[in-house]
């Protein structure tokens, strides 16, 4: 049987009854790899994250050497065989983004002493309905320096290469078939094995909410220092959507006039939303911040009949001793937020869970193999619980090429046709 059959027949039996929430639901797994190492705290020469909606999974680093469970559950439910076959997976694909930045620094002529970045990120998304399962997309994608490098059209089982650095790439590994077919099938099939089976083993976990924790405050503006700078903070709250307003004598501001930092992640599973505007300090009683969110059995109101605290209104006008304190931590925290930024621009740190960027697409530019190819293990992490348990990522990136890549005959006949890009 084909895959196309197998990958009807997987469809068909993902509309039986399953205990998984309903909406749409993502298994995503992101690999990010430095030509270089930054000494920056938290960030890492290479870095695997798997994530089941806003949910960390699973984490592995450069320097833990060691994929670990991000959730309590998953240390609880997958075996300890799962953790080190896993580990030894990150440990290949770290290898084979080794080999293949170098790659690319060449192809593209960069300078090996600058910091270059690839990426690769791929998973599924689903939608459950009455307890129907539903495949809806998969993606495959690499990046390189945050631009858009290649990625997998699943429809049509090929490479699509938007740059022409890319090309060669995408002609090695589109005359690899079964490639491609293991790509297709873990996409359409093993991930979302794995996608459902994650959901049922958290799904107490998952259907936890929690309300948000809302803050009202100001203080003098950077811009304009006859004003003030009105702030409200919602966080702590699960799922992510939100409503808030800031309010002036109970009339919502126009959202033009309003600053937001969009909701955004805070690392817990729980998210939080900032929303500022300029004020008047004398207007500064006229105005509330109005957060309504499911978890809430009736919308907050802050000041709710209290003054609105300005953290810095009162502050003496010299203190040279505080002041040049405060000036060398803005002063550090300026570089920071230009690393960072750098960073972002780079696609080594990205905002969104899906994140449309170029960031997100993924460069399979392999010298050692595409991490797409089957292996010993199963193609993708994400096969069956059969003898020993599998990574749930797709091991198409398990070392093709790799130093330890050592595999069935098949994945070797397939790396040894895809070894050079």
């Amino acid at each position: 049987m084909g895959w196309t059959s197998l990958i009807f027949s997987a469809s068909v039996l993902l509309c039986a009854a399953v205990p998984v929430l309903s909406g749409q639901h993502s298994l995503y797994y992101t690999y990010t790899a430095l030509s270089q190492p930054l000494e920056l705290p938290g960030i890492y020469e290479f870095t695997a994250l798997g994530m089941l909606d806003d949910h960390e999974l699973d984490y592995y680093t450069s320097k833990t050497q060691a994929k670990v469970p991000k959730q309590h559950w998953m240390r609880e439910k997958m075996p300890q065989d799962y953790w080190e076959k896993g580990t030894q997976s990150r440990k290949s694909k770290e290898q084979w983004f080794k080999v293949n930045v170098d790659i690319l620094m060449e192809r593209m002529g960069h300078n090996k002493t600058d910091l270059h970045v690839l990426q690769w990120r791929h998973g599924c998304e689903i939608e459950t309905t009455g307890g129907k399962i539903k495949f809806v997309s998969g993606v495959d994608e690499y990046s390189y320096d945050g631009t858009e490098f290649l990625s997998f059209d699943e429809e049509n089982s090929r490479w699509i290469a938007p740059v022409p650095a890319a090309e060669p790439t995408k002609r090695k590994w589109d005359e690899v078939p079964i490639l491609n077919q293991y790509t297709k099938g873990y996409l359409e099939k093993e991930c979302v094995d794995w996608l459902t089976k994650f959901m049922d083993y958290g799904k107490e976990e998952l259907r936890k909410k929690s309300p948000p924790d809302v803050h009202l405050f100001a203080k003098k503006s950077v811009t304009d220092p006859s004003k003030l700078t009105l702030t409200c903070l919602a966080t702590g709250f699960y799922p992510p959507d939100i409503e808030m307003r800031l309010r002036k004598l109970r009339t919502s501001l126009p959202e033009h006039l309003v600053t937001s930092s969009g909701v955004r992640p805070n690392g817990d599973g729980s998210y939080q939303l900032r929303k500022s505007v300029d004020i008047v300090e004398d207007d500064k009683a006229l105005y509330d911040c109005y957060v309504n969110h499911e978890t809430l059995p009736e919308p907050i109101i802050i000041p709710d009949g209290k003054g609105i605290p300005c953290l810095d209104c009162t502050a003496p006008k010299v203190q040279s001793g505080i002041i040049g304190g405060v000036v060398g931590v803005l002063l550090t925290l300026a570089v920071v937020a230009g690393i960072i930024f750098f960073l972002r621009r780079k696609g080594i740190i990205r905002l969104g869970r899906n994140g449309g960027s170029p960031a997100n697409s993924t460069v399979h530019v392999p010298l050692a193999a595409p991490p797409s190819a089957p292996s010993s293990e199963g193609h993708s992490d994400t096969g069956s619980d059969s003898k020993g348990a599998k990574d749930s990522d797709s091991t198409r990136d398990s070392g093709k090429g790799s130093a330890t890549g050592s595999s069935a005959s098949s994945q070797e006949n397939i790396d040894e046709t895809s070894k050079m890009i």
